[in-house]
């Protein structure tokens, strides 16, 4: 379970510069919970998943994940909590290492690290399996540079190792915006294969309302740091895209006017 409760950040405060990105925040996922985020530029949506993800702290309010809070743990100390996924396909992976070394170290995430041996015949063969099962052929380049794949294999492999170490909650941040449509696709439906056998709670931010609709138990829109709109079970199912557009006029007295949402 994830609580966010009265979550406030305010950026550059007091200054000619001052922004008020998150007012009030609250929140709550359920586990299995698969939520997509949606709203315009600034409404503070990757505000949101940097706070949970510990990326810098609130001004107030607190953030709760199976009961107990993690308001003031620091990023690395929340790290084996959470399972991250960003917009770049360049972050989340170390671009020099092989492809069988990342996933190595996203295995040992939140572990005490030892002198044995790097990479077991066992766990090169369950690395093997994970990566046969995205159909990218990857298993087959296990001893590849990460730096040599496409964007949309990078990540794919990132997806993979934000969840070999079941998380408890998994941040999906615009996760496909830097790729072309169709293997933005592919790793969409990656993800929800993934999401939905491991049950993950996850937050998914995207800037695409059919994408925002179509996947997902949950889906909430922001606006000016709050939530505005939050959509859930056979609603949900039943949205269209000039449904939502309607919805957030009427929850937030202003029409829908963000260029890059409606042409995606």
């Amino acid at each position: 379970m994830l609580e966010l409760i009265d979550v406030r950040k305010t950026f550059n405060p007091r200054t000619v510069n001052e922004k008020v990105a998150l007012d009030g925040v609250n929140l709550r996922l359920e586990d299995g919970d698969f939520v997509t985020v949606i709203g315009g530029n600034g409404a503070g949506k990757s505000t949101m998943l940097n706070a949970i993800a510990g990326v810098w702290p609130i001004d107030s309010g607190s953030i709760r994940i199976d009961g107990a809070d993690i308001t003031r743990l620091s990023e690395h100390r929340r790290a084996y909590l959470l399972g991250r996924v960003f917009q770049d396909p360049m972050n989340g992976t170390a671009a020099t290492m092989q492809i069988e070394e990342n996933l190595a170290l996203a295995a040992r995430r939140g572990q005490r690290r030892t002198l044995k041996i790097g990479i077991t015949r066992q766990e090169r063969a369950a690395y093997r399996d994970k990566l046969a099962a995205l159909g990218l052929g990857l298993e087959d380049r296990m001893t590849a540079k990460v730096g040599l794949l496409s964007g949309g294999q990078r990540q794919a492999l990132t997806l993979l190792m934000a969840t070999l170490r079941k998380p408890k909650l998994l941040l999906l941040d615009e996760h496909t915006a830097a790729l072309d449509p169709r293997t933005a696709a592919k790793v969409l439906e990656l993800s929800k294969q993934i999401v939905e056998e491991n049950r993950l709670m996850t937050l998914m931010v995207t800037h695409n309302m059919r994408d925002a609709i179509q996947y997902g138990n949950r889906l909430i829109m922001m606006n000016e740091g709050r939530v505005i709109l939050d959509i859930a079970g056979e609603e949900k199912k039943r949205l269209t895209v000039e449904m939502l557009m309607d919805a957030f006029a009427k929850a937030s007295g202003e029409a829908f006017a963000n260029d890059r949402i409606l042409l995606g």
